[in-house]
């Protein structure tokens, strides 16, 4: 279980703790960072911030010598993903995304890591990292690494909630795809079908950079990323990399049931009018005998014949009769 936060942490400090080389945790206050910082044991501090006010940011720039690009962009997010080198330190820049409420929000995380601190600061929707560090300190031997397996424990839980969402927008992609092919055409099915292209062009634009940022990270020849945790950030990347090649593939489909639904349509479309030209033209031909039974001329055949009216109907019958086979036989009917 993760210790409880140390009670004189300003509420936008989620975390703030030190980790012993063993991988034993303690909590500690802001104040105590210095020393922290001043000993030489191998230990590392883990501190998490959630949207912090401008002093809390300047504290700690001042207690772990943050650059100021660096920090100004911490300071006011809506950063696009990526690794920088300032001196000894890495900043990182990610993209967040959890289900809310039914909805997909988006946030953003960024990371300081320097040769025995992490400082993550968390904006807009995004998740507390505390089930990553719950997890990390399961591994003690593993948190020995320093705090780049930290990092590394941030990142897969940031990939692995992609998974969840990515699972629902194919279960959405089966339920649309039963519609497009359904014998009655509904408007409401291509409103859907564009709303879940568009929520994956959005979650592409957030899985797609992270890639860039993995693979910064696997090849990234900083000390500050030992090559043991170089492996864990391969992992990560595979995984980033499925996520992404299944948001392609759902946006190719995604895109072909948008063509099929508006090509079913338009052969619906076809067939309707095919049925309305095969009566229109069963209508015509009795229209046709009759409007020239119709005419003010004295010498027509039959006119005044006993039974020229019944031979009338007769043929009228018979021609509808054979134009009907004809149009069922091509399907017009």
């Amino acid at each position: 279980m993760t210790a409880a936060r140390h009670p004189d942490l300003p509420s936008c400090v989620v975390n703030c703790c030190v980790y012993t080389k063993q991988g034993k945790r303690l909590d500690i206050d802001l104040d105590a960072i210095s020393e922290v910082l001043a000993r030489d044991d191998g230990s590392f501090l883990w501190v998490g911030l959630f949207e912090p006010a401008d002093e809390i940011l300047d504290k700690l720039q001042e207690e772990f010598c943050l650059h100021d690009l660096a920090v100004e962009d911490a300071q006011h997010a809506h950063q696009r993903p990526k690794v920088e080198a300032y001196g000894n330190s890495l900043f990182i820049a990610v993209h967040t995304a959890q289900t809310l409420d039914e909805q997909i929000v988006y946030g953003e995380t960024l990371v300081f890591l320097g040769p025995r601190y992490l400082l993550t600061v968390r904006h807009n929707a995004a998740l507390s990292y505390a089930p990553a560090r719950a997890r990390v300190e399961r591994e003690p031997e593993l948190l020995a690494l320093g705090p780049s397996f930290g990092l590394y424990a941030i990142l897969d839980f940031i990939v692995d909630n992609y998974l969840p969402i990515v699972q629902a927008f194919k279960e959405s992609l089966t339920r649309l795809e039963k519609d497009v092919f359904s014998e009655t055409y509904r408007r409401d099915t291509l409103v859907r079908l564009y709303a879940l292209k568009r929520q994956l062009t959005e979650m592409r634009s957030v899985v797609a950079p992270l890639q860039d940022v993995l693979s910064q990270l696997t090849r990234s020849t900083s000390p500050l990323i030992p090559d043991e945790v170089k492996l864990y950030f391969r992992d990560v990347l595979d995984h980033s990399v499925r996520v992404n090649d299944s948001i392609d593939a759902m946006r190719d489909m995604l895109g072909t049931a948008m063509s099929v639904n508006q090509s079913l349509v338009t052969l619906a479309q076809g067939e309707v009018v095919k049925r309305l030209a095969g009566w229109a033209a069963l209508l015509a031909a009795p229209t046709l005998i009759a409007s020239w039974y119709g005419m003010n001329f004295a010498n027509m055949p039959e006119l005044h014949g006993r039974y020229g009216y019944f031979v009338l109907i007769g043929i009228v019958a018979l021609v509808c009769l054979a134009l009907y086979r004809y149009l069922k036989k091509v399907r017009w009917l």
